[in-house]
């Protein structure tokens, strides 16, 4: 996992996978079938392990919040290489790895569709109003989830993707409504 996470998919060789796991080439594919698979394995443990989701039980704004910071933190911890695997690993394969490509983007969108989800039920309990631009905030927060990743990667500290968050948040209103200005 660590391997994929700090070289990308297409910048890890076969050899770096057996060195980091301690195996050969045979039982590398034995257990495995192929770089692919164990690629994709990787990810399912590394979102087990680091991926955050939005708190349950508190305000549509504070969740959001919450899970932009938690991540934020996660993004330049010293323990593991700095941003999101899943945003890193395979922005950009050749053709023969488009399937890698497209099973990282179809997590991003399910990370997405999370978001959508809890901003829905909140308008549903009237934590949002009717007229909250749902679409509005999931690409927006979305793309500064991302853009944070690629910020910590880049050699971004804390400090910095928490001004982001900040600026991020103050702009609440304008996709929620006036029923849920900060504070």
């Amino acid at each position: 996992m660590y391997v994929f996470w700090e070289r990308g998919y297409e910048g890890t060789s076969l050899s770096d996978l057996t060195a980091a796991m301690g195996i050969g080439s045979p039982s590398l594919y034995a257990a495995f079938r192929g770089k692919e698979p164990l690629f994709r394995e990787a990810v399912e443990r590394y979102r087990e392990r680091f991926a955050h989701h939005l708190p349950e039980g508190t305000a549509v704004r504070e969740a959001l919040e919450t899970w932009l910071r938690d991540s934020a933190r996660e993004f330049v911890a010293s323990d593991h290489p700095r941003g999101c695997m899943v945003v890193l690993a395979a922005v950009n394969c050749t053709e023969q790895n488009r399937p890698v490509q497209d099973f990282l983007a179809e997590k991003r969108r399910g990370n997405l569709a999370e978001l959508e989800e809890r901003l829905r039920h909140a308008v549903a309990e009237g934590d949002l109003p009717g007229d909250a631009d749902i679409a509005g905030i999931v690409r927006f927060y979305g793309t500064i989830l991302h853009g944070m990743s690629i910020q910590a990667r880049d050699g971004a500290e804390l400090a910095d993707l928490e001004a982001v968050i900040d600026t991020a948040m103050s702009l609440w209103p304008r996709f929620a409504g006036k029923k849920t200005a900060p504070g």
